[in-house]
């Protein structure tokens, strides 16, 4: 009988390791791991059968188990899904060697992917605009937890940024961050596997790591199947290092890395829990044979990930802004089309959010008009521009007047305020500022044309916001960049 070549290379390496086995005395290793490696119970089983070694995991979230691996931890080993998180933490990393590989992806109910798709792969941005509208609830792990949590909140900020770049401390923006996280429904579970399964008919999608997404798919516990999307403007890949924190621990080390890069371990991992080889030769099984796409940078430094932190706590929750828009006649023309078509540009990351509520204060020689709309729908954020539409330009500027009035109505909020003219009716800058020596909210104030400067900074510095001159031709970036939870 004719013996099939691959179950002699099998027999052969199982002799070999057998042999290997025979001559090292049993061995425990303790391991720092991330949660989601409670998978790899089978190969591990395997593994101390062949090696000798046991390794005896530890489970936390990466971000929590991060900080204890930078830490005085009693473990061996830590084997986390990227060491990039220890890497912030300053220091010698420990012998590292990647195992797997799994990026972080989006696993969408097949009925929301299809409307998701409809003009190819989505971006960052897509996926936001559709939170922000309310079309798209998703579950995510959170950031300060799981690195599932932050590497999704560093994919979307880093898309956000648009600098091509690792993420600096001034690209972080929690106006950026807003929409998107509108429709996270944040879990504190290390591992989101079994809370999608528990949660799966109260959202459309869930942020983690492509591996877990196939494995909920094949589990039979989902009643909807999940697509796969990977972003068309980048991922974060991890890597899975196995580290080594115990020098002395270095011999039973490289026993287990040899047998964990080696191609019969490699194809186990794969087959049993979804993560693709580290050997790009090795073939793939059909589910993981889709393109990476690109991957994205990860932030250098620890600052970047806590101003990240800082943006994530205040954003995603409902928040209002008073716009206080001039409306005298010298506004007519280009003017007030420029600052129609600065509403206009508010989309994808910049769009109005559900939950947002927006008060637009018209004024000339008075106040004209004071309108608030939450945005529940697609049907407010029209209603929002119909405001406006309106032509009733009227002689007259009464600027801090205009801005007492939007102080009363701000709440917690931030004012934006548009003008090109001098104040010359209603209060002065001075009355006001008298009445006001503490302002109630954050003002930023956009400067057209003829606008007096120097007041403007005078309320502006005061409220801890400032001034922009649209005539820069930044008209639509300023409104982009303040209004939001700054």
């Amino acid at each position: 009988m004719r013996v099939p070549a691959a179950l002699v290379s099998l027999v052969v390496l199982a002799g070999a390791l057998g042999a290997c086995t025979a001559r090292v005395e049993p061995t425990t290793l303790t391991v720092l791991a991330s949660a989601e490696l409670a998978d790899l119970g089978p190969v591990l089983t395997r593994l101390r059968h062949d090696t000798g070694v046991e390794l005896r995991l530890d489970y936390r979230g990466t971000v929590r188990a991060s900080e204890e691996a930078a830490g005085s931890t009693g473990h061996d080993l830590a084997w986390l899904s990227s060491s990039r998180y220890l890497k912030l933490r300053g220091g010698d990393l420990p012998l590292a060697t990647s195992v797997m590989l799994s990026p972080v992806v989006i696993g969408v109910k097949a009925g929301k992917a299809a409307s998701l798709r409809a003009g190819g792969e989505p971006s960052w941005a897509d996926v936001a605009a559709r939170a922000a509208a309310g079309e798209l609830k998703y579950l995510m792990g959170d950031p300060r937890i799981t690195g599932t949590g932050l590497a999704a909140l560093i994919g979307v900020a880093t898309a956000a940024a648009g600098t091509g770049a690792a993420l600096r401390p001034e690209d972080v923006r929690c106006d950026k961050l807003q929409g998107f996280l509108v429709g996270k429904a944040e879990s504190p579970a290390e591992d989101l596997a079994d809370e999608y399964v528990r949660r799966q008919d109260q959202v459309d999608a869930v942020l983690t790591y492509e591996s877990t997404v196939l494995s909920l798919n094949a589990s039979g516990r989902v009643r909807e199947p999940l697509e796969v999307v990977y972003p068309r403007d980048g991922i974060v890949l991890a890597d899975y290092p196995l580290m080594l924190l115990k020098p002395e621990k270095r011999a039973a080390y490289d026993r287990v890395v040899a047998w964990l890069r080696a191609e019969p371990a490699q194809r186990s991992i794969m087959e049993s829990t979804f993560r693709r080889p580290v050997d790009p030769q090795l073939s793939r099984t059909e589910p993981l044979r889709e393109p990476l796409g690109t991957a994205l940078y990860f932030p250098g430094t620890q600052q970047v990930v806590d101003t990240l932190l800082a943006a994530y706590d205040r954003a995603g929750k409902g928040s209002r802004v008073v716009f206080v828009l001039d409306y005298s006649t010298s506004m007519a023309g280009e003017r007030i089309a420029g600052l129609r078509s600065a509403f206009a540009t508010l989309n994808g990351f910049d769009r109005f959010h559900l939950g947002e509520t927006v008060t637009v204060v018209r004024f000339a020689g008075e106040v004209l008009a004071s309108d608030t709309v939450t945005i529940r729908g697609p049907a407010d954020v029209d209603a929002l521009r119909n405001l406006l539409a309106a032509e009733d330009l009227r002689d007259g500027t009464a600027i801090w007047s205009a801005l007492e009035h939007a102080y009363r109505e701000v709440g917690d909020g931030a004012v934006v305020l548009m003008t090109d003219g001098e104040n010359n009716a209603g209060l002065t800058v001075d009355e006001f500022l008298a009445a006001w020596p503490k302002p109630a909210a954050r003002t930023y104030a956009v400067r057209f044309g003829e606008a007096d400067p120097v007041e403007l900074a005078r309320v502006a510095d005061a409220s801890g916001g400032r001034v922009v001159d649209a005539a820069e031709g930044a008209l639509a970036e300023a409104v982009k960049e303040i209004r939001g939870c700054r």
